[in-house]
């Protein structure tokens, strides 16, 4: 069984353990609007990410990429 975080502990994960800096709150809007990572609920109220889902959408949001400047990336 996965292990799930709250809504404030992914973004904790995220930030500290990954290096990808996400708060809670970006967290917030992309569960409204779409595009962040996917999440359960429980009890159909509280939202829980599993760490699976946070490493894969993080992975999706990285470039393949590798850049020296930052025209470099504007070009391609």
């Amino acid at each position: 069984m996965s292990r799930y975080l709250r809504r404030h502990e992914a973004s904790a994960y995220l930030t500290k353990t990954i290096g990808v800096p996400c708060a809670r709150t970006t967290l917030n809007k992309l569960a409204v609007v779409g595009g962040g990572p996917a999440f359960v609920k429980f009890g159909g109220r509280i939202p829980l990410y599993s760490i699976e889902d946070l490493d894969a959408w993080a992975a999706e949001r990285l470039t393949k990429r590798k850049f020296t400047s930052t025209s470099e990336y504007s070009a391609s």
